[in-house]
Protein backbone atom coordinates (compact mmCIF):
# COMPACT_ATOMS: atom_id res chain seq x y z
CA UNK A 1 0.00 0.00 0.00
CA UNK A 2 1.38 3.52 -0.53
CA UNK A 3 2.72 5.51 2.33
CA UNK A 4 2.16 9.18 3.36
CA UNK A 5 4.32 10.53 6.18
CA UNK A 6 2.32 13.68 8.56
CA UNK A 7 5.55 15.09 10.01
CA UNK A 8 6.71 18.41 11.69
CA UNK A 9 7.90 19.67 14.86
CA UNK A 10 5.86 18.85 18.38
CA UNK A 11 2.57 20.05 18.65
CA UNK A 12 1.18 21.58 15.27
CA UNK A 13 -1.53 19.36 15.06
CA UNK A 14 0.01 16.76 13.61
CA UNK A 15 -1.97 13.86 15.25
CA UNK A 16 -5.08 16.15 14.61
CA UNK A 17 -4.67 16.36 10.67
CA UNK A 18 -4.30 12.51 11.13
CA UNK A 19 -7.57 11.75 12.36
CA UNK A 20 -8.96 14.26 10.07
CA UNK A 21 -8.09 12.53 7.45
CA UNK A 22 -8.36 9.18 8.35
CA UNK A 23 -12.15 9.62 9.88
CA UNK A 24 -10.81 8.07 12.92
CA UNK A 25 -9.58 8.95 16.46
CA UNK A 26 -6.53 6.58 16.31
CA UNK A 27 -3.96 9.26 17.28
CA UNK A 28 -4.04 10.54 20.66
CA UNK A 29 -4.48 14.07 20.70
CA UNK A 30 -3.25 16.54 23.49
CA UNK A 31 -1.93 19.21 23.99
CA UNK A 32 1.29 18.51 25.79
CA UNK A 33 4.09 18.01 23.36
CA UNK A 34 5.86 14.70 22.91
CA UNK A 35 2.43 12.33 23.07
CA UNK A 36 2.92 10.67 19.81
CA UNK A 37 5.88 8.50 20.19
CA UNK A 38 5.95 5.67 17.60
CA UNK A 39 4.79 5.88 14.38
CA UNK A 40 0.77 5.54 13.74
CA UNK A 41 -0.56 3.76 10.70
CA UNK A 42 -3.99 4.10 9.17
CA UNK A 43 -5.56 3.62 6.13
CA UNK A 44 -7.34 6.00 4.13
CA UNK A 45 -8.67 6.44 1.17
CA UNK A 46 -9.71 9.77 -1.51
CA UNK A 47 -11.12 9.47 -5.38
CA UNK A 48 -10.35 5.82 -5.82
CA UNK A 49 -7.14 5.40 -4.02
CA UNK A 50 -6.13 4.16 -0.90
CA UNK A 51 -3.17 4.86 1.17
CA UNK A 52 -1.61 4.33 4.56
CA UNK A 53 -1.05 7.48 6.46
CA UNK A 54 1.38 8.07 8.87
CA UNK A 55 1.38 10.02 12.24
CA UNK A 56 5.04 10.77 13.76
CA UNK A 57 6.21 11.81 17.27
CA UNK A 58 7.40 15.45 16.93
CA UNK A 59 11.13 15.90 15.25
CA UNK A 60 13.26 17.78 17.60
CA UNK A 61 17.01 18.09 16.18
CA UNK A 62 19.49 18.16 18.59
CA UNK A 63 16.90 17.53 21.49
CA UNK A 64 19.04 15.59 24.49
CA UNK A 65 15.91 13.99 26.22
CA UNK A 66 15.59 10.16 25.63
CA UNK A 67 12.07 10.44 23.92
CA UNK A 68 13.14 13.09 21.38
CA UNK A 69 16.18 10.84 20.28
CA UNK A 70 14.02 8.14 19.97
CA UNK A 71 11.00 10.11 18.26
CA UNK A 72 14.51 11.15 15.75
CA UNK A 73 14.84 7.90 15.00
CA UNK A 74 11.19 7.04 14.36
CA UNK A 75 10.63 10.15 11.87
CA UNK A 76 13.34 9.22 9.75
CA UNK A 77 12.16 5.72 9.60
CA UNK A 78 8.87 7.37 8.40
CA UNK A 79 10.60 9.25 5.80
CA UNK A 80 12.05 6.45 4.38
CA UNK A 81 9.12 4.31 4.05
CA UNK A 82 6.96 6.97 2.64
CA UNK A 83 6.10 7.81 -0.88
CA UNK A 84 4.69 11.59 -0.29
CA UNK A 85 5.29 13.59 2.68
CA UNK A 86 3.00 16.11 4.37
CA UNK A 87 4.71 18.93 6.36
CA UNK A 88 3.19 20.45 9.29
CA UNK A 89 3.59 24.10 10.98
CA UNK A 90 1.40 25.98 12.42
CA UNK A 91 0.04 29.23 11.11
CA UNK A 92 -0.62 30.74 14.75
CA UNK A 93 3.47 30.84 15.92
CA UNK A 94 4.58 31.12 12.39
CA UNK A 95 7.97 30.09 11.17
CA UNK A 96 10.12 28.87 13.92
CA UNK A 97 13.96 27.77 14.18
CA UNK A 98 13.14 24.13 14.39
CA UNK A 99 10.49 24.71 11.36
CA UNK A 100 14.12 26.11 9.07
CA UNK A 101 15.96 22.92 10.47
CA UNK A 102 13.42 20.51 9.67
CA UNK A 103 13.07 21.98 6.39
CA UNK A 104 16.52 21.87 5.86
CA UNK A 105 16.28 18.11 6.48
CA UNK A 106 13.31 17.47 3.90
CA UNK A 107 15.14 19.61 0.97
CA UNK A 108 17.56 16.95 0.87
CA UNK A 109 14.83 14.25 0.25
CA UNK A 110 14.33 13.46 -3.64
CA UNK A 111 10.58 12.99 -2.17
CA UNK A 112 7.36 15.17 -3.04
CA UNK A 113 5.97 17.17 -0.48
CA UNK A 114 3.29 19.10 0.75
CA UNK A 115 3.78 21.90 3.18
CA UNK A 116 0.88 21.77 5.35
CA UNK A 117 -0.09 25.48 7.08
CA UNK A 118 -1.99 23.98 10.07
CA UNK A 119 -4.54 26.58 11.72
CA UNK A 120 -5.35 28.30 9.00
CA UNK A 121 -8.72 29.15 10.57
CA UNK A 122 -9.67 32.85 9.47
CA UNK A 123 -9.13 35.34 6.63
CA UNK A 124 -5.84 36.57 8.37
CA UNK A 125 -4.30 33.53 9.23
CA UNK A 126 -4.69 32.80 5.44
CA UNK A 127 -2.72 35.52 4.78
CA UNK A 128 -0.58 34.78 6.59
CA UNK A 129 0.42 31.01 5.41
CA UNK A 130 2.13 32.41 2.82
CA UNK A 131 5.28 33.31 4.69
CA UNK A 132 5.95 29.37 4.82
CA UNK A 133 6.78 29.35 0.86
CA UNK A 134 10.03 30.93 2.21
CA UNK A 135 11.11 27.31 3.38
CA UNK A 136 11.90 26.54 0.02
CA UNK A 137 8.74 24.43 -0.80
CA UNK A 138 6.77 24.87 -4.02
CA UNK A 139 2.73 23.36 -3.04
CA UNK A 140 1.91 25.25 0.53
CA UNK A 141 -1.87 24.15 1.77
CA UNK A 142 -3.58 26.29 4.48
CA UNK A 143 -6.05 24.21 6.24
CA UNK A 144 -8.06 23.71 10.25
CA UNK A 145 -7.22 20.24 11.09
CA UNK A 146 -9.69 20.77 13.88
CA UNK A 147 -12.69 22.41 11.41
CA UNK A 148 -11.62 20.33 8.33
CA UNK A 149 -11.31 23.82 6.16
CA UNK A 150 -8.84 23.07 3.23
CA UNK A 151 -8.38 19.25 3.27
CA UNK A 152 -10.02 18.59 0.37
CA UNK A 153 -7.88 20.78 -1.74
CA UNK A 154 -4.94 19.11 0.36
CA UNK A 155 -6.45 15.34 -0.78
CA UNK A 156 -6.70 16.17 -4.31
CA UNK A 157 -3.14 16.99 -4.79
CA UNK A 158 -2.05 14.36 -2.29
CA UNK A 159 -3.38 11.01 -4.63
CA UNK A 160 -2.71 12.99 -7.37
CA UNK A 161 1.26 12.04 -6.52
CA UNK A 162 0.32 8.61 -5.37
CA UNK A 163 1.66 5.81 -8.65
CA UNK A 164 -1.55 4.40 -10.20
CA UNK A 165 -0.54 0.54 -9.56
CA UNK A 166 -0.92 -0.35 -5.92
CA UNK A 167 -0.08 -3.79 -4.43
CA UNK A 168 -3.12 -6.46 -3.92
CA UNK A 169 -4.04 -6.18 0.10
CA UNK A 170 -4.21 -8.75 2.49
CA UNK A 171 -7.01 -9.60 3.82
CA UNK A 172 -8.32 -10.96 6.84
CA UNK A 173 -4.80 -11.51 8.28
CA UNK A 174 -4.80 -13.23 11.85
CA UNK A 175 -4.38 -10.33 14.96
CA UNK A 176 -1.90 -11.10 17.55
CA UNK A 177 -2.09 -8.74 20.60
CA UNK A 178 0.96 -8.18 23.01
CA UNK A 179 -0.48 -7.30 26.32
CA UNK A 180 0.77 -6.60 29.55
CA UNK A 181 1.90 -4.40 32.03
CA UNK A 182 4.07 -1.58 31.25
CA UNK A 183 8.19 -2.80 31.19
CA UNK A 184 7.19 -6.02 30.59
CA UNK A 185 9.35 -6.01 27.53
CA UNK A 186 6.29 -6.26 24.83
CA UNK A 187 8.07 -3.65 22.31
CA UNK A 188 11.28 -6.00 22.75
CA UNK A 189 9.31 -8.81 21.54
CA UNK A 190 8.04 -7.18 18.45
CA UNK A 191 11.93 -5.48 17.69
CA UNK A 192 13.04 -8.79 17.93
CA UNK A 193 10.52 -10.39 16.06
CA UNK A 194 10.27 -7.90 13.27
CA UNK A 195 14.14 -7.44 12.83
CA UNK A 196 13.98 -3.61 13.15
CA UNK A 197 13.37 -0.67 15.44
CA UNK A 198 9.35 -0.80 14.54
CA UNK A 199 8.56 0.50 17.98
CA UNK A 200 10.48 2.68 20.53
CA UNK A 201 12.30 0.61 23.43
CA UNK A 202 13.40 2.22 26.69
CA UNK A 203 13.90 0.93 30.44
CA UNK A 204 11.27 4.00 31.20
CA UNK A 205 8.24 2.17 31.59
CA UNK A 206 4.84 4.06 29.47
CA UNK A 207 6.57 4.58 26.40
CA UNK A 208 4.26 2.78 24.12
CA UNK A 209 1.45 4.68 24.42
CA UNK A 210 -0.79 4.34 21.14
CA UNK A 211 -1.07 0.63 20.06
CA UNK A 212 1.01 -0.29 17.28
CA UNK A 213 -0.16 -2.69 14.09
CA UNK A 214 3.14 -4.07 12.56
CA UNK A 215 2.26 -6.30 9.24
CA UNK A 216 4.79 -9.33 9.73
CA UNK A 217 5.03 -12.70 7.31
CA UNK A 218 6.74 -15.94 8.82
CA UNK A 219 6.18 -19.85 8.51
CA UNK A 220 4.24 -18.93 5.05
CA UNK A 221 1.59 -17.26 7.09
CA UNK A 222 0.95 -13.85 7.56
CA UNK A 223 -0.51 -11.55 10.57
CA UNK A 224 -0.74 -8.71 11.98
CA UNK A 225 1.57 -8.30 15.34
CA UNK A 226 -0.03 -5.24 17.88
CA UNK A 227 2.01 -3.60 20.37
CA UNK A 228 0.18 -2.17 22.74
CA UNK A 229 0.25 0.41 25.87
CA UNK A 230 0.93 -1.01 28.96
CA UNK A 231 -2.33 -1.36 31.00
CA UNK A 232 -2.24 0.32 34.07
CA UNK A 233 -3.50 0.67 37.15
CA UNK A 234 -6.31 3.18 37.17
CA UNK A 235 -5.87 4.29 40.40
CA UNK A 236 -2.10 5.32 38.72
CA UNK A 237 -3.34 7.36 35.91
CA UNK A 238 -2.72 11.08 36.40
CA UNK A 239 -2.69 11.83 33.02
CA UNK A 240 -6.06 11.97 30.95
CA UNK A 241 -3.50 10.48 28.19
CA UNK A 242 -2.70 7.19 30.49
CA UNK A 243 -6.86 6.93 30.29
CA UNK A 244 -6.77 7.30 26.45
CA UNK A 245 -3.87 4.67 26.50
CA UNK A 246 -5.80 2.19 28.42
CA UNK A 247 -9.19 2.42 25.89
CA UNK A 248 -6.54 2.14 23.44
CA UNK A 249 -4.64 -1.37 24.22
CA UNK A 250 -8.52 -2.56 25.43
CA UNK A 251 -9.47 -2.08 22.26
CA UNK A 252 -6.60 -3.31 20.53
CA UNK A 253 -7.67 -6.78 22.44
CA UNK A 254 -11.23 -6.71 21.55
CA UNK A 255 -9.37 -6.60 17.54
CA UNK A 256 -7.36 -9.01 18.22
CA UNK A 257 -7.56 -13.02 17.51
CA UNK A 258 -5.04 -13.92 19.98
CA UNK A 259 -3.33 -12.26 23.21
CA UNK A 260 0.06 -12.32 24.51
CA UNK A 261 0.43 -11.55 27.65
CA UNK A 262 4.18 -10.79 28.73
CA UNK A 263 4.66 -11.29 32.27
CA UNK A 264 8.28 -10.36 34.26
CA UNK A 265 9.61 -13.50 35.49
CA UNK A 266 11.46 -11.63 38.52
CA UNK A 267 7.72 -10.13 39.32
CA UNK A 268 5.85 -13.51 38.45
CA UNK A 269 2.25 -13.17 37.83
CA UNK A 270 0.69 -9.91 39.87
CA UNK A 271 -2.39 -9.14 40.36
CA UNK A 272 -2.63 -6.84 37.51
CA UNK A 273 -1.77 -9.40 35.48
CA UNK A 274 -4.46 -11.85 36.64
CA UNK A 275 -6.75 -8.49 35.17
CA UNK A 276 -5.22 -8.37 32.03
CA UNK A 277 -5.76 -12.19 31.43
CA UNK A 278 -9.19 -11.77 32.67
CA UNK A 279 -9.85 -9.09 29.89
CA UNK A 280 -9.11 -10.85 27.27
CA UNK A 281 -10.93 -14.42 28.32
CA UNK A 282 -13.92 -12.36 28.73
CA UNK A 283 -13.42 -11.19 25.32
CA UNK A 284 -12.99 -14.76 24.27
CA UNK A 285 -9.66 -13.76 23.22
CA UNK A 286 -7.35 -16.94 22.41
CA UNK A 287 -4.36 -16.38 24.96
CA UNK A 288 -0.71 -17.50 26.17
CA UNK A 289 1.34 -16.37 28.81
CA UNK A 290 5.11 -15.31 27.85
CA UNK A 291 7.05 -15.16 30.72
CA UNK A 292 9.78 -12.65 29.99
CA UNK A 293 13.75 -11.83 31.11
CA UNK A 294 13.64 -15.44 31.71
CA UNK A 295 17.63 -15.27 30.68
CA UNK A 296 18.13 -12.77 33.75
CA UNK A 297 16.74 -15.59 36.80
CA UNK A 298 18.71 -17.63 38.27
CA UNK A 299 17.20 -21.21 38.20
CA UNK A 300 17.19 -24.58 39.44
CA UNK A 301 15.90 -27.83 38.19
CA UNK A 302 12.11 -27.17 38.89
CA UNK A 303 12.18 -23.26 38.50
CA UNK A 304 10.21 -23.06 35.35
CA UNK A 305 7.57 -25.85 36.58
CA UNK A 306 6.83 -24.49 39.82
CA UNK A 307 6.27 -20.64 38.06
CA UNK A 308 4.25 -22.66 35.80
CA UNK A 309 2.04 -24.10 38.61
CA UNK A 310 2.08 -20.52 40.91
CA UNK A 311 0.68 -19.05 37.35
CA UNK A 312 -2.30 -21.31 36.03
CA UNK A 313 -3.29 -21.21 40.37
CA UNK A 314 -3.71 -17.60 39.73
CA UNK A 315 -5.68 -18.09 36.30
CA UNK A 316 -7.81 -20.83 37.25
CA UNK A 317 -10.61 -22.45 36.38
CA UNK A 318 -8.82 -21.34 33.11
CA UNK A 319 -5.39 -23.29 32.91
CA UNK A 320 -5.92 -24.64 29.86
CA UNK A 321 -3.38 -22.11 28.64
CA UNK A 322 0.40 -22.41 26.82
CA UNK A 323 3.00 -20.79 29.21
CA UNK A 324 6.36 -20.46 27.39
CA UNK A 325 9.59 -18.82 29.03
CA UNK A 326 11.09 -16.67 26.94
CA UNK A 327 13.96 -13.53 26.35
CA UNK A 328 13.08 -10.69 24.45
CA UNK A 329 16.22 -9.43 23.96
CA UNK A 330 18.05 -12.66 23.79
CA UNK A 331 15.95 -14.02 21.14
CA UNK A 332 15.30 -17.30 23.51
CA UNK A 333 11.93 -19.15 22.21
CA UNK A 334 10.88 -16.54 19.97
CA UNK A 335 10.13 -18.22 17.06
CA UNK A 336 8.36 -21.01 19.43
CA UNK A 337 6.43 -17.98 20.99
CA UNK A 338 4.58 -17.53 16.92
CA UNK A 339 4.35 -21.53 16.41
CA UNK A 340 2.51 -21.80 19.50
CA UNK A 341 0.21 -18.57 18.65
CA UNK A 342 -0.90 -19.97 15.28
CA UNK A 343 -1.88 -23.11 17.15
CA UNK A 344 -4.40 -21.12 19.16
CA UNK A 345 -5.24 -19.03 16.07
CA UNK A 346 -5.95 -22.34 14.49
CA UNK A 347 -7.38 -23.86 17.48
CA UNK A 348 -9.99 -20.79 18.40
CA UNK A 349 -11.18 -21.59 14.56
CA UNK A 350 -12.18 -24.79 15.51
CA UNK A 351 -15.11 -26.72 14.11
CA UNK A 352 -15.91 -29.81 15.44
CA UNK A 353 -18.38 -31.76 13.46
CA UNK A 354 -21.70 -32.34 15.44
CA UNK A 355 -21.97 -36.63 14.66
CA UNK A 356 -18.63 -36.30 16.43
CA UNK A 357 -18.74 -34.22 19.14
CA UNK A 358 -21.96 -36.01 20.02
CA UNK A 359 -20.34 -39.49 20.18
CA UNK A 360 -17.63 -38.32 22.31
CA UNK A 361 -19.30 -35.99 24.74
CA UNK A 362 -22.99 -37.78 25.01
CA UNK A 363 -20.49 -41.12 26.23
CA UNK A 364 -19.32 -38.87 28.80
CA UNK A 365 -22.11 -37.78 30.13
CA UNK A 366 -23.35 -41.57 30.41
CA UNK A 367 -21.05 -42.43 32.91
CA UNK A 368 -20.91 -39.44 35.07
CA UNK A 369 -24.24 -37.83 34.56
CA UNK A 370 -25.30 -34.52 35.91
CA UNK A 371 -27.06 -34.48 39.47
CA UNK A 372 -30.49 -35.23 40.41
CA UNK A 373 -33.19 -31.89 40.08
CA UNK A 374 -36.09 -32.11 42.77
CA UNK A 375 -35.98 -35.83 42.07
CA UNK A 376 -36.03 -35.48 37.84
CA UNK A 377 -32.64 -36.73 36.75
CA UNK A 378 -31.21 -33.99 34.31
CA UNK A 379 -31.13 -35.64 30.76
CA UNK A 380 -28.91 -33.75 27.88
CA UNK A 381 -29.83 -35.74 25.01
CA UNK A 382 -27.67 -33.55 22.14
CA UNK A 383 -25.13 -31.44 21.74
CA UNK A 384 -23.89 -28.70 18.75
CA UNK A 385 -21.38 -26.27 18.47
CA UNK A 386 -23.08 -23.17 17.44
CA UNK A 387 -21.96 -21.27 14.74
CA UNK A 388 -19.61 -17.96 16.44
CA UNK A 389 -16.60 -16.53 16.58
CA UNK A 390 -15.53 -17.80 20.32
CA UNK A 391 -16.24 -21.67 20.36
CA UNK A 392 -19.39 -22.19 22.12
CA UNK A 393 -21.20 -25.37 22.85
CA UNK A 394 -24.82 -25.82 22.93
CA UNK A 395 -25.94 -28.69 25.38
CA UNK A 396 -29.95 -29.59 25.08
CA UNK A 397 -31.54 -30.49 28.14
CA UNK A 398 -34.69 -31.10 29.68
CA UNK A 399 -33.78 -28.46 33.08
CA UNK A 400 -31.07 -25.90 31.44
CA UNK A 401 -31.18 -23.76 34.48
CA UNK A 402 -30.48 -26.62 36.86
CA UNK A 403 -26.82 -27.74 35.72
CA UNK A 404 -24.50 -26.39 38.08
CA UNK A 405 -21.43 -24.27 37.62
CA UNK A 406 -19.39 -27.69 39.16
CA UNK A 407 -20.72 -29.78 36.23
CA UNK A 408 -20.54 -27.13 33.72
CA UNK A 409 -16.40 -27.27 34.79
CA UNK A 410 -16.22 -30.93 34.07
CA UNK A 411 -17.77 -31.01 30.63
CA UNK A 412 -15.69 -28.17 29.63
CA UNK A 413 -12.37 -30.64 30.77
CA UNK A 414 -14.29 -33.37 28.64
CA UNK A 415 -13.99 -31.22 25.83
CA UNK A 416 -10.51 -30.03 26.35
CA UNK A 417 -9.36 -33.78 26.79
CA UNK A 418 -10.93 -34.94 23.89
CA UNK A 419 -10.12 -31.75 21.34
CA UNK A 420 -7.50 -29.30 21.28
CA UNK A 421 -8.65 -26.12 22.94
CA UNK A 422 -5.52 -25.13 24.38
CA UNK A 423 -5.03 -21.44 25.39
CA UNK A 424 -9.10 -20.76 23.63
CA UNK A 425 -11.80 -19.84 26.15
CA UNK A 426 -14.80 -22.11 25.78
CA UNK A 427 -18.55 -20.69 26.15
CA UNK A 428 -21.01 -23.20 27.13
CA UNK A 429 -25.05 -22.82 26.93
CA UNK A 430 -27.13 -25.13 28.42
CA UNK A 431 -31.24 -24.82 26.55
CA UNK A 432 -34.17 -26.78 26.22
CA UNK A 433 -34.25 -29.55 24.23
Amino acid sequence: MHVVAIVGRPNVGKSTLFNRLTGTRKAIVDDLSGVTRDRQYEESDWNGKTFSLVDTGGYVTNGTDIFEREIRKQVEIALAEAEVILFVCDTETGITDLDEQFAKLLRKSNKPILLVANKSDNHTRLLEANEFYSLGFEEVFPLSSIGGSGTGELLDRLVELLPETDPPLALDLPKIAIIGRPNAGKSSLINTLVGDERTIVSEISGTTRDSIHTHYKMFNKEFVLIDTAGLRKKNREKENVEFYSNLRAIKAVEEADVCLLMIDAQEGMTAQDVSIFSVAVRRGKGIMILVNKWDLMEKETNTAKKMTEAILKKTAPFTDVPVLFISATEKTRVHKTLEETLKIYDARHTRIPTSKLNDVMLKEIAYNPPPVYRGSPIKIKFVSQLPTEVPTIAFYCNHPKEVKEDYQNFLENKLRSHFDFSGVPLRLYFRKK
